[in-house]
């Protein structure tokens, strides 16, 4: 039988644990705000970079590419060609050159990115119902330029061909609908998914987001172990004289003030940042906000473990650096997950940003719901679980190591 003594011990533990949480939180925000440069990462970064980076992108699409053009035809065909081209959105004839040789210095030149050449035979034989070929020479320095040019081209292709096989069927005596329906028996039509007007930012934006909470969690973090390091003389960051439950308490308090602070820096780069570019934002924030807290305590406690092996503050900036680019690949955003080798597939289950990224374009750009997510969402779960085993067991051999260090002194 449970006696009113025993309740109230109970009762007053679980305030001493309480009171022991805030006072570690209290420190640690202390300890955050006391130093410039976690400043700069954990505020000044998250609210700039989603600004920079969003604003950079801001015109999602290439228009207006400049090209070369050498027509060899000089045929009504090969202008009205030309013509059709120009009048695209995606590019711009800059320039009409003589001969490939003219055409090719000035793209070596970057003067354009981009060259069409239309043979001297391109006239004779589409008269003759022959198949006539238009060369297209295509900047790959770049992707973007390489779309525009061969969608522009393209288009003006199937639709300058479909005229020309619609008149052929005129002469035969075949008109109207009917010459339609031949030309083109299965009508084209493209319909973009959640991503209409094929922008690069709405497409690459949702990936940096999250790599930006990451990120900055992760040097904030590997920043302020540094500093702990520096300003205690046996190089360690924290008290050997903790107890077995102390542990807990400190991993819980400095875990809990990196959460508060961040679910604050999330909704800002999550929510207010895409409604400022109109990126895209169609999911529910109810499962925004159920996703988002599993991804924030496995990116934290994933910090908390590897900053315990960062022998200086600045180690995190050069592990920051090397990985960033890295954790963009692996995520599967710029190359899909399926055609990734094994052995890079299964590294990129290590870093929270994966899953992270993964989850957040289904919810925030395809609009699929917490159930949708299951796989992203429970694996997670299962990180923040066990990177909290991790940080436990790295705390107890640093606090091991320290004990050493000790004995040795005295």
């Amino acid at each position: 039988m449970i006696t009113n003594q025993h309740k109230f011990s109970f009762i007053k533990k679980v305030f001493a644990v309480l009171s022991d949480i805030n006072s570690v939180m209290r420190n640690e925000f202390k300890t955050i705000f006391r130093d410039r440069g976690v400043v700069i990462i954990f505020v000044l970064a998250s609210l700039v970079y989603p600004i920079l980076y969003c604003g950079i992108y801001k015109n999602e699409t290439l228009t207006e590419v400049p090209i070369a053009v050498v027509d060899d035809s000089h045929s009504n065909r090969s202008g009205e060609f030309l013509r059709k081209i120009d009048a695209t959105p995606d590019v711009k004839i800059a320039a009409k050159y003589l001969n490939m040789d003219e055409a090719k210095k000035a793209y070596y030149d970057k003067k354009v990115h981009g060259i069409v050449y239309i043979p001297n035979d391109f006239n004779e034989k589409l008269n003759s119902r022959e198949q006539a070929t238009v060369a297209v020479y295509c900047d790959m320095s770049s992707f973007l330029y390489y779309r525009a040019m061969i969608q522009s081209t393209n288009f003006v292709t199937l639709d300058m061909g479909k005229e020309i096989q619609v008149e052929r069927l005129n002469v035969r005596g075949i008109v109207g609908e009917s010459a339609e329906n031949v030309a083109e028996p299965v009508p084209f039509e493209s319909n973009i998914l959640f991503n209409p007007g094929a922008g690069f930012a709405s497409f690459l934006m949702p990936a940096i987001l999250i790599l930006i909470i990451h990120q900055t969690l992760f040097f904030g973090i590997g920043m302020l172990v540094g500093t702990n390091r520096e300003d205690n003389r046996f190089h360690d960051f924290v008290n050997s004289k903790l107890s077995h439950d102390g542990i807990y308490r400190v991993i819980t308090g400095k875990s809990l003030s990196y959460f508060l602070l961040y679910v604050v820096f999330s909704f800002y780069i999550l929510e207010v940042t895409p409604h400022l570019f109109n990126l895209p934002h169609i999911g529910a924030p109810i499962d925004l906000i159920k996703f988002i807290l599993p991804f924030l305590f496995a990116t934290i406690f994933f910090s908390m473990t590897v900053s315990v092996f960062f022998p200086e503050r600045e180690t995190g900036m050069i592990v920051f650096l090397f990985f960033s680019l890295i954790l963009l690949f692996l995520s599967g955003i710029s190359w899909p997950q399926s055609n990734m080798p094994v052995f890079w597939k299964t590294l990129s289950w290590i870093f929270p940003s994966t899953h992270g990224i993964q989850g957040y374009i289904k919810i925030n750009s395809m609009g699929a719901n917490i159930t949708e997510v299951k796989y992203e969402y429970v694996s997670l779960w299962i990180q923040t679980g066990l990177y909290f085993i991790t940080t436990t067991l790295a705390y107890r051999w640093q606090i091991y190591r320290s004990l050493k260090k000790v004995k040795v002194e005295n």
